[in-house]
């Protein structure tokens, strides 16, 4: 897996975008999104691309996300942010809630690091964005070492990221895959990023310019 696309239910695609989508080229899609979900949102936008047979991730940063079928649930767990709600408190919560209905064996941690002070990511899960090149590494390592995560999500959120801060990660990282999104708008960005992390993540572009998001396909194949 090198490339998904990250798809937000309050957003509108393109008419025709569904199969040009599915048609791409990515190795799949991540339903997601930091405010105004809707289940009803979620749901359509699910039933719209489970059924070409790529995989479809939810994350679970909203209780909006909780319903059955996904091919796996990502659940976010914020290491830079300064409010244990988003570390692990909306976590407890919702294993408290459904604990039962839990399908673990498809269920993945992603540790985030969240790195774009303008992001609305980060605003709502109060991220320490001013970090170092040492900070980003040692939230790696933490992801890696002690808590064994299957995935390091370096997030920019809108901007394209410093290189640095992805490099640093990389050098920690063996066994956790290191994801990043944040920014993609360009082919030449794809590759960049592509040629550092284990999967690219294209979202925004493909509300503002979705040709462009398409070619972005291309940079990791």
């Amino acid at each position: 897996m090198r490339h998904l696309f990250k798809l937000d239910p309050a957003k509108k695609l393109p008419d025709g975008a569904t199969e040009r989508l599915v048609q791409s080229g990515t190795d799949g899609f991540i339903i997601g999104g930091s405010d105004g979900l809707l289940l009803e949102e979620v749901q359509e936008l699910f039933r719209t691309f489970s059924s070409f047979g790529l995989p479809v991730f939810i994350e679970v940063s909203d209780e909006a996300m909780v319903f059955p079928g996904a091919s796996e649930y990502l659940i976010p767990m914020v290491l830079n942010t300064t409010d244990v709600n988003w570390l692990l408190g909306a976590h407890h919560k919702i294993v408290k809630d459904y604990g039962d209905f839990i399908p673990w064996p498809y269920v993945l941690v992603e540790g985030y690091c969240i790195l774009n002070p303008d992001a609305k990511a980060a605003q709502l899960a109060k991220a320490n964005t001013d970090l170092s090149t040492e900070d980003v590494a040692a939230y790696a390592s933490i992801a890696e070492n002690m808590l064994k995560l299957p995935i390091f999500y370096v997030e920019y959120s809108g901007t394209f990221g410093d290189v640095k801060m992805l490099l640093a990660a990389r050098a920690e990282l063996v066994n956790t895959k290191l994801w990043y999104g944040g920014g993609i708008r360009t082919v030449e960005q794809a590759a960049q990023m592509g040629k550092i992390a284990d999967v690219i993540i294209v979202g925004n572009i493909l509300y503002e310019d979705f040709e462009q998001a398409l070619e972005t396909v291309s940079a990791v194949r």
